[in-house]
């Protein structure tokens, strides 16, 4: 055997001469391929294939452990966006936020479901416009209207305060599906008590990731006192609400959060938890569905639409 065939080099780079191999496949690594291990070093391939065969921490609900709160970031970023929008455009408001049953003529004036409606046509969810039961919960009061931006600002320092601590334990999947079924479950109560109010804003979803943040806290054995005072804190503007904005949509997303959280916080810790769970979202959007449609056709029958 001559020298120049005896030289050994790296699988990952044939120019580098290499004397080190890999504990895992027992190939030749170079200083750039080699990763410690507990004994000697493993090159980048059998690092990866490592990674993917090992189970990934998971909190107490189920979700993945991850120290960014990506989820709250974009929330708080679609918020924004839409703000801006409804600056730039005013009807955005008009056409976007919670409506079960409106009219507009053809000049695009709105009037009560109630007003003698002759030719005008139906708008909100009556009308097919049912984009609104989510769309509403991603706007704000124009600053020209009730609390203004204050409307914004609140709800946002509220969803950075709330959101991050419920996103950590749940993980993004599960929050995002609370978040979304808080939302919508304040704009269906909306569409069963007041039908035809225009409502607007992420106080539904908001008070969703506070039942959340209570269920949590029993379950994990937090100093309920601190607990108590925020869920006080929401009920005392859950009262308030009433001469302010929606306690409909509030007291909706109260409870849809609660529900749903209390699925992910005592669903069983084996391979049936995310199925219990995943099976208690399902089945609270297809009541908060079939709700919706019942009061609709209510509504489109009793008015002969």
């Amino acid at each position: 055997m001559t020298a120049e065939s005896a030289v050994t080099t790296c699988y990952r780079h044939p120019r580098v001469e290499s004397h080190v191999r890999c504990t895992r496949c027992d190939r030749y690594i170079c200083p750039s391929c080699m990763r410690e291990a507990s004994v000697g070093h493993q090159c980048v391939g059998c690092v990866k294939e490592g990674a993917r065969t090992v189970r990934q921490a998971r909190t107490v609900f189920g979700g993945r452990i991850s120290a960014v709160p990506l989820v709250t970031y974009v929330l708080i970023g679609l918020n924004v966006l839409a703000y801006l929008a409804e600056l730039a455009r005013s009807s955005v408001v008009d056409r976007f936020g919670m409506l079960g049953a409106g009219l507009r003529d053809t000049d695009g004036a709105h009037y009560l479901w109630q007003y003698p409606y002759g030719s005008m046509h139906a708008e909100g969810l009556v009308g097919g416009e049912w984009e609104r039961l989510l769309t509403s919960a991603f706007l704000h009061m124009p600053p020209d209207d009730g609390i203004g931006v204050l409307h914004l600002v609140m709800n946002m320092a509220s969803l950075w305060t709330v959101g991050r601590v419920v996103e950590a334990q749940l993980g993004r999947v599960r929050y995002l599906a609370l978040y979304l079924l808080s939302a919508l479950g304040g704009s269906v109560l909306v569409l069963l008590a007041a039908p035809d109010t225009l409502t607007i804003g992420a106080s539904g979803a908001i008070f969703g990731l506070g039942a959340a943040y209570y269920v949590m806290g029993r379950r994990l054995g937090y100093d309920m006192r601190s607990v108590n005072q925020h869920m006080g804190g929401l009920l005392l503007w859950l009262v308030l609400s009433a001469w302010v904005t929606s306690w409909e949509a509030h007291l909706g997303g109260l409870l849809a959060g609660g529900a749903v959280t209390l699925a992910y916080a005592y669903a069983p810790r084996d391979g049936r938890r995310t199925l219990v769970q995943t099976g208690a979202c399902v089945a609270l959007l297809a009541l908060l569905l079939v709700l919706a449609l019942v009061k609709v056709s209510d509504l489109t029958g009793g008015a002969g639409v």
